[in-house]
């Protein structure tokens, strides 16, 4: 099962609307996925400086004074914002790794990191998920959302998707990989590691290397078809971008709709249904195998 929703806004009238549409899309795929719930925001940027989505199980004491903790680290002023259970640090770009190697040390959880990116993802109904972050209230200019039923590992917020593995990109997966261990063991060959049990994660990884390596977003996604077997529909977002992929034999429901507005993605024509001008919509399913994707 699992039910995938993304939005990527054309025009920045509507950026101010997007947590709340998103929202509504993803509550509406409760029953495809009932365990936990996540979604990536891409909102404003700063100059300079990345965002650093960390998680902890007991954010009262993980978040104490950790801002003024890891400023005093890097020797260098950062800001924290703390939701839920959740926080995101934002520090200068040149100490992005020293700082989420002070994170880690720290025992939280690294969610993302990136210009504009920021994830928030639990165990939970997408409702009580989305109510405990605030999600209606986020603006941006895109995002993706996942609803899961867990079937190739526990029911974990490490397990909960979107999964990133590179600054400014996630990645929300419906289906199932069938040789996500042999690749994790040639990402493993690059340098490229994974954190979780989730094939999912392989997946973002896999694209994400690919970009690295030079692909543009289209290439990397056009390269799951050829090296990834499996049934699986992807979603990718990256700063700039917005991605849809599935597999040849497409088996799990996809949907799209484009406007002069938006473009959005659902497992489920129903998840629309209350977005502004759906009526005047181009609605189409995508095709198997074949990439779609829109950057700015």
């Amino acid at each position: 099962m699992c039910g995938i929703v993304g939005l990527f806004l054309k025009k920045d009238d509507l950026r101010p609307r997007l947590g709340d549409m998103l929202t509504d899309m993803l509550i509406t795929m409760t029953d495809r996925g009932p365990d936990s719930a996540g979604i990536a925001i891409y909102g404003d940027a700063e100059a300079g400086r990345t965002k650093i989505t960390v998680q902890s199980e007991d954010p009262a004491r993980a978040f104490a004074d950790l801002d003024a903790a890891v400023s005093e680290a890097l020797g260098q002023p950062v800001t924290l914002t703390v939701v839920d259970t959740h926080a995101v640090l934002i520090v200068p770009d040149d100490r992005v790794a020293e700082a989420t190697a002070l994170l880690e040390d720290r025992g939280l959880r690294v969610m993302g990191s990136g210009a504009s990116m920021e994830i928030y993802k639990e165990v939970g109904l997408p409702r009580d998920v989305a109510a405990r972050f605030g999600l209606r209230q986020m603006g941006g200019s895109h995002g993706i959302g996942h609803t899961r039923m867990a079937t190739e590992s526990a029911v974990t917020t490490m397990g909960a998707h979107p999964f990133s593995t590179a600054p400014d990109q996630c990645l929300v997966h419906n289906g199932s990989l069938s040789n996500h261990n042999q690749m994790r063991r040639r990402l493993a060959k690059k340098g490229v590691f994974t954190r979780s049990e989730n094939d999912t994660e392989v997946g973002a990884a896999y694209i994400s290397s690919r970009i690295a390596e030079g692909a543009s977003l289209g290439e990397a996604l056009d390269g799951t078809i050829r090296d990834l077997d499996g049934f699986f529909t992807f979603v990718m977002g990256t700063r700039t971008g917005f991605g849809v992929v599935r597999d040849p034999i497409a088996c799990k429901p996809a949907v799209m709709a484009e406007t002069d507005d938006y473009v959005a993605f659902a497992s489920e024509y129903r998840a629309f249904a209350d977005l502004p001008g759906i009526e005047a919509a181009r609605v189409w399913e995508p095709e198997p195998a074949t990439v779609y994707f829109w950057e700015r």
